[in-house]
């Protein structure tokens, strides 16, 4: 059986090989590809046949298959159905499940929103509501993947929640029968002031270029005058989806972005086919960081090549690689990086060192400096560097463990009740004691800037010699001198802490409009934008070569 299956494999390898090399007379790799089959196959039936262990055979194929790929860019996988929810849900655009949005907040699996009209929300799950098992399963160690694997599943099939609610002394359990969730690409759309609208795009699924063009609408009926295109921490997704929006931005017969791979229907060029939805006299900004990457990369440079929006924060990822989905079987398939793409100025955004040399045949160097349309030169060196670079302050020790350990988010459900409103929150002068006595009774470690490598050096000394009078003396000098600074800093973070306080309540009581809003006041990223499209001069000058 086992052999019979090998051969099946092999020879399903070489007609697929044959198939794609016969056409254009590649006999050479036809061969070479032969050869090695061969040689797997060899490798694998001995293992098999020999291995002193009796070996659980599709277990240790998996395993090789994975090994096979490892080396290969980090986008090429195998993948079996329980894997492939991630691409059905940019594919069409929903996936089945319950219909909320989960993280981790004090190492709990948290509820962080409801979708309106899911079966969660219709059956009373709220903001805050920790999840302490799926259907009877402990949840203490599940990441949230894990978490998102259980609770997904095929439309009209039960799983069942167990919630520990704040003020609730026994656990509350919810059977809930999953439906159709549709995937929301937009998180927000509104205007920032008088003159600027916004957009704050998260991925690039079926439905983004719909979503986008009724986010236009609604912010030209509202006499927007200039643009802020939110793609920051957007992982990007399909490219069919880019290439549509770019459409409602960019110049009928516009090139907007092209694709080179090994086949013939790996190349193709993509052109813009209407006319834009958005004038001309209506500005654009485009928000990118680290996070930004693939398709969110293709709308951020094509629209700064093309010389129609200036793109503000700080370089891209860096991702240039086009996915396709091969099905093995029913239950298997392998996602293939099977081109490149490029954008109107002839930039490639993949960033080099994704293969290893040693595997790499074509080791030809690329292109560094590119121009834009109007003659503006851009570098080509790998993801987009931004017109408008922002730098953002390091983050300060009070402030990264709140974000980190969620205690924002814990504080605000822990103290929503005393408040109707906003407004009443907005006003509460003895806001920041109350955070401060919060943080204090959680008796959290937060480190000083410096402390973690002095607590490192003082177990060091400790250890070599823990009797010296000297080395106790520098460090009761050295404690002492944290301790000062830990009793300050409270003081020092107050601005920040307060603003992302109110930002978490904004969100409590009026949702992402709420947090929208309320972030933007320190948004440096945003700010910028808004700071660039209120003065024409400024705008217009970035597009002038240099």
């Amino acid at each position: 059986m086992l052999r019979t299956r090998t051969k099946i494999l092999s020879f399903a390898y070489i007609l697929a090989i044959s198939l794609l090399f016969g056409s254009n007379g590649s006999n050479d790799i036809y061969k070479q590809v032969r050869k090695n089959q061969s040689l797997i196959n060899d490798v694998y039936r001995q293992l098999i046949t020999n291995y002193v262990d009796h070996i659980d055979i599709d277990a240790f194929t998996k395993m090789s298959i994975n090994n096979m790929l490892l080396d290969l860019d980090p986008y090429t996988v195998y993948m079996e159905n329980e894997e492939k929810d991630g691409i059905e849900m940019l594919t069409k655009g929903k996936y089945g499940g319950v219909g909320i949005q989960i993280g981790l907040r004090e190492k709990v699996l948290t509820v962080i929103s409801p979708i309106a009209n899911s079966p969660a929300k219709r059956a009373g799950i709220l903001i805050g509501d920790k999840i302490i098992k799926i259907d009877d399963e402990n949840t203490e160690d599940y990441s949230i993947d894990d978490a998102a694997k259980l609770i997904r599943g095929k439309q009209g099939t039960v799983v069942k929640l167990s919630i520990e609610r704040y003020g609730e002394e026994d656990l509350i359990e919810f059977v809930l029968t999953r439906e159709s969730i549709p995937v929301k690409d937009i998180s927000y759309t509104g205007m920032l002031d008088e003159h600027t609208g916004y957009i704050k795009l998260t991925r690039f699924s079926r439905n983004s270029d719909k979503e986008m063009r009724g986010a236009l609408q609604e912010l030209i009926d509202k006499n927007m005058s200039g643009l802020v295109l939110d793609l920051r921490d957007n992982p990007g997704g399909l490219l069919n989806s880019a290439v549509k929006i770019l459409d409602l931005f960019t110049d009928k017969g516009e090139l907007l972005v092209w694709t080179e791979g090994k086949t013939g229907k790996s190349d193709r060029k993509y052109f813009s086919k209407q006319d834009p939805m958005v004038p001309k006299d209506i500005n654009i900004t485009v928000l990118v960081n680290q996070g930004s990457a693939s398709a969110s990369e293709i709308i951020a440079g094509t629209l700064q090549d093309l010389d129609r929006g200036v793109v503000i924060g700080r370089p891209t990822f860096g991702k240039g690689l086009v996915q396709t989905v091969f099905n093995l079987d029913r239950e298997r398939s392998i996602k293939i990086t099977t081109a490149k793409y490029y954008i109107p100025s002839g930039r490639l955004i993949q960033k080099p060192g994704y293969l290893p040399d040693e595997i790499l045949a074509d080791t030809s160097a690329q292109d560094t400096l590119f121009y834009t349309k109007g003659g503006r030169e851009v570098s080509g060196a790998g993801g987009i560097t931004p017109d408008h670079e922002v730098n953002l302050d390091k983050v300060a020790p009070i402030l990264a463990a709140s974000w980190r350990q969620g205690l924002f988010f814990n504080f605000v459900q822990k103290n929503k009740m005393n408040y109707t409103n906003y407004l009443e929150v907005e006003s509460d002068t003895s806001l920041l004691s109350k955070y401060e006595e919060y943080l204090y009774s959680n008796d959290l470690n937060i480190f000083m800037k410096g402390e973690n490598n002095y607590m490192t050096m003082k177990e060091m000394l400790i250890e070599l010699d823990s009797t010296s009078v000297q080395i106790q003396g520098a460090l009761d000098i050295l404690d002492s001198y944290f301790e000062q600074i830990a009793l300050t800093q409270f003081e020092k973070e107050e601005q920040k802490l307060m603003h992302w306080i109110l930002v978490e309540f904004a969100d409590y009581f009026d949702g992402i409009e709420g947090r929208t809003m309320i972030s933007a006041r320190q948004d440096e990223d945003i700010l910028k934008a808004i700071s660039i499209l209120h003065d024409p001069v400024a705008y217009e000058s970035i597009f002038l070569p240099q």
